[in-house]
């Protein structure tokens, strides 16, 4: 294995503390911090960290507890992140079922959940994605049914649309201009 990059570094510290915490946990939203501008900004945190050296580091600081409203994506829509936050990741769980299931799912969301949860052939799968502002990526996937730390799947494009829902969370946002029209 290569170099491992700030970000995977992070992804994988992440992808371990989920495992204390176990399966059927919330999702965890993550801001990701440079190390240094931490030390400036906030001494005292970084200290009780253990960021005070000048190793050259991402910390994630864990947000509070998210919404239970709507989708994850949904969620994701209404953040925005300040200048200071140079990414963000996220620790969430899905249920995955196998290709054409999708089409025996009962239309009723309640009765399509239920219907996912006791699937015979679902897989529950654990998701870990950061992104970072200057576009860089990276996700770790672990399997319920694969839970061991040699299992541990990583990459940079494992959950795209999820990458991407993270990424626009770090995106200015524009004020709403009205259309008028076209000018000439």
């Amino acid at each position: 294995m290569g170099d491992v990059t700030r970000l995977e570094e992070v992804v994988l510290d992440l992808e371990r503390h989920a495992v204390q915490a176990g399966w059927d946990a919330p999702p965890r939203l993550y801001a990701l911090v440079e190390s240094a501008e931490l030390r400036r900004r906030e001494p005292a945190l970084a200290e009780r960290l253990g960021l005070a050296g000048d190793r050259d580091t991402i910390a994630a600081l864990e947000q509070g507890e998210l919404p239970d409203a709507g989708s994850i994506e949904e969620t994701l829509a209404r953040i925005a992140w300040p200048e200071s936050v140079a990414g963000c990741a996220l620790v969430i769980e899905r249920v995955v079922l196998p290709p054409g299931a999708e089409e025996e799912m009962p239309e009723d969301e309640a009765a399509a959940l239920e219907w996912a949860a006791s699937h015979p052939q679902r897989e529950d799968v654990r998701m870990v994605v950061g992104v970072l502002r200057d576009g860089e990526r990276h996700s770790a996937l672990r399997l319920r049914r694969h839970d061991a730390d040699d299992e541990v799947l990583s990459g940079p494009d494992l959950v795209p649309a999820l990458a991407d829902a993270l990424a626009a969370t770090l995106e200015p946002d524009l004020p709403d201009v009205p259309d008028t029209g076209p000018r000439g």
